[in-house]
């Protein structure tokens, strides 16, 4: 008798499963399956089913990018539509020093030896700053004006990049008689410190490297586009455990290796983002400390006069991680898809992640989509994973390498980051009779919407605050939480130009919630030109509550009045969620950095990020309030003393962190 279709895979219905297909015969009718020795076996044949049936699950799973949990699987499946992950990122630091030698020294010009060229101090732990080849500078020589004799001979090293990490060098000599793979056997390698040279004696070659004998200088390339049988190119490739491998050309993509010839590749292995810090701000000296090796062009080597002092110019930054698991499954089929060519929002999107590896998102906007339209230009906006902003360096760099992808005509214009914060002032009941300690369940509150504040719901362009799980959050935490009344804020911040006249937009690209005696913007203080007091933003809604007016106006800490200094310094729109403030001199502002922060509350709880708006879920700037629950408790069981908390906004003038801090400011006066 064939068995029946079989498609359960837990094991309680695979033994019924086994069960069910005996009885069917005659022989076995009236079995008693589990008082008989016969359930043994009939176990160990479900047994064996179960494992099967999730072993083949598994490998199912790992066949496919979506489904698959191990790197290496994942690697290898992006790897057959052409994606290599990005590796470790080193953090590279940007120094300045100069080498004094004797006058009487003979020396033309100093090299500065791949490998170690200084160290610097983080948080008591010491970084390796290395360079992945040589370095050569001229000798200067500084001459008396009277005598005309040679006063200091020195060689400037200026504005060179180290790398953190430590300097490897591997050779490989070509076999011809065997099928050769080049591994490097290091995991945590950055790749693009890759130098690699092949010396196949071809004299012929512009790049070869005739002082050091290296050989010819090798491009790593992405692609084959633009490649042919002379191409002097390789390509590298993740394999396992992080670590990988080098390919050459075959005579048609790429010049074929010749037998015999010697591989020299030099890399730098790296900490990553735990490099990021070391170097000071710019101009300071002492922190990183020269140790590197100097050579001259003959080999010779050369021993300073003093110790280089290096000064800092730009300190270590942009050191990441490798790429996730998550990430390659999310970028290697939209890679695919572009082409490597830049055509819509998506394209550019997997572009930069490659050509500049330190983004952690990318926002791109078409100028048809903005107000008014600038039809031909691409704006794009970047959040590193190391900071706020993009260097003005790294924005040119990533415009430049664009135009390798993007389409005649098009113009593209990266634009400084705009973060939308998200900010809470929740009111939590819990039940004291099942708490110990108030302040340690407060913790676990804030500990938890943290977390909550890294999810992949946020922190990112086109991201989205979603209040149902955030309540769900909180209520989740313990069972002595009760409920939350929770209401979201959401705030702007204003780069104030001191002491410059300009006019400010600020769009928010969520509808603000309006009541119509105003009170619906409140801001920090700054002060304006032409008056000494510390002065707010607040607004005024027109009749149609769709549009309001933006006035400054001060306040009286001890009796809550407020006097009108501009009445019109701006509109706002409650629709679009925008705010315009006409010309006007900012002179300082209460917060450091020249920040004025405007906070408006939304129509909606659930928060979008609007196309170039990075959304942030600030904890920091959160109101996180403990409330006893008397009804819970037993305290109150009917309810009087019971402490309501008003779902509603306030209708203070001034944001709640100043207001805060005015209030503590005038106790202590008195």
């Amino acid at each position: 008798m064939p068995i029946t279709k079989f498609t359960n895979l837990d094991f309680d219905q695979i033994k019924t499963s086994i069960k069910d297909y005996l009885r069917s015969n005659t022989k076995f009718t009236d079995f008693d399956f589990e008082g008989s020795n016969f359930s043994v076996l009939i176990d160990t044949l479900a047994y064996n089913t179960y494992i099967t049936a999730f072993n083949s699950n598994m490998v199912v799973n790992e066949s496919f990018l979506d489904s698959a949990t191990v790197r290496h699987n994942v690697v290898s499946l992006a790897r057959n539509i052409g994606y290599v992950p990005r590796s470790k990122t080193a953090a590279k630091a940007s120094i300045t020093f100069n080498v004094d030698l004797n006058v009487l020294s003979t020396v033309d010009s100093l090299i500065l030896k791949g490998g170690l060229v200084c160290t610097g101090n983080q948080e008591n732990s010491s970084y390796i700053f290395s360079i992945p080849d040589d370095i050569e500078r001229p000798i200067i020589e500084v001459k008396d004006e009277a005598s005309n004799e040679i006063t200091r001979k020195y060689a400037s090293f200026s504005e060179i990049d180290v790398y953190q990490g430590n300097y490897i060098t591997k050779t490989f000599e070509i076999d011809g008689s065997l099928d050769q793979k080049f591994l490097l056997d290091n995991a945590n390698i950055d790749t693009s410190t890759l130098v690699v040279y092949v010396n196949n004696y071809n004299f012929t070659s512009e790049s070869y490297d005739f002082k050091r004998g290296r050989g010819t200088l090798y491009e790593k390339v992405d692609n084959i586009l633009d490649i042919d049988k002379n191409s002097t190119i390789y390509l590298i490739q993740e394999v396992q455990d992080e670590k990988y491998e080098l390919l050459f050309g075959d005579g048609i993509f790429g010049k074929k290796l010749e037998n015999k010839s010697i591989i020299t590749v030099s890399y730098i292995l790296t900490d990553g983002a735990a490099g990021n810090g070391p170097g000071g701000s710019a101009g300071t000296q002492g922190v990183f400390v020269f140790n590197g090796s100097l050579t001259s062009t003959t080999g010779a080597l050369a021993v300073p006069v003093t110790t280089p002092t290096i000064t800092t110019v730009n300190r270590a930054s942009n050191g990441g991680e490798i790429e996730s698991i998550d990430s390659i499954k999310y970028y290697a089929p939209r890679l695919y898809s572009s082409q490597y060519r830049a055509v819509t929002a998506r394209d550019y999107e997997s572009i930069i992640q490659q050509i500049y590896p330190n983004t952690e998102s990318v926002s791109v906007v078409g100028g048809e989509e903005t107000d008014p339209p600038q039809f031909g230009t691409v704006f794009i906006t970047i959040k590193p994973k190391n900071g706020e902003f993009v260097s003005d360096f790294d924005k040119s760099k990533i415009l430049s390498d664009l135009k390798n992808y993007s389409l005649t005509g098009i113009n593209q214009k990266i634009v400084d980051l705009k973060i939308l914060y998200i900010e809470v002032d929740s009111s939590v009941y819990y039940n004291s009779s099942k708490v110990e300690e108030i302040n340690d369940l407060r913790t676990r509150v804030v500990n938890s919407l943290y977390t909550y504040s890294k999810s992949l719901d946020l922190n990112k362009f086109g991201g989205r605050f979603k209040y149902s799980k955030v309540l769900s959050v909180i209520d989740n935490i313990d069972d002595s939480i009760t409920s939350n009344i929770t209401k979201i804020r959401l705030r702007r911040n204003l780069n104030a130009l001191v002491n410059q006249f300009a006019q400010y937009e600020l769009c928010f690209g969520n509808e603000f919630n309006v009541k119509k005696e105003g009170l619906n913007i409140k801001s920090t203080g700054f002060t304006i030109s032409g008056s000494s007091d510390v002065v707010y933003l607040t607004d005024i809604p027109n009749v149609d509550e769709k549009t309001g007016i933006i006035s400054i106006v001060k306040k009286d800490i001890i009796d809550s009045t407020k006097t009108i200094i501009v009445e019109e310094a701006g509109t706002v729109d409650y629709i679009k969620g925008e705010i315009n403030l006409t010309t006007i001199n900012i002179t300082s502002t209460v917060k450091p950095n020249n920040i004025i922060e405007v906070q408006a509350f939304p129509e909606s709880n659930d928060i979008i990020g609007l196309q170039d708006l990075y959304l942030q879920f600030s904890i920091s700037d959160s109101t996180i309030n403990m409330v006893k629950d008397t009804i819970t408790s037993g305290e109150q069981i009917s309810g009087v003393g019971f402490k309501v908390t008003s779902s509603y906004t306030n209708g203070d003038l001034i944001r709640v962190w100043y207001l805060l801090v005015l209030i503590k400011e005038f106790k202590f006066s008195k």
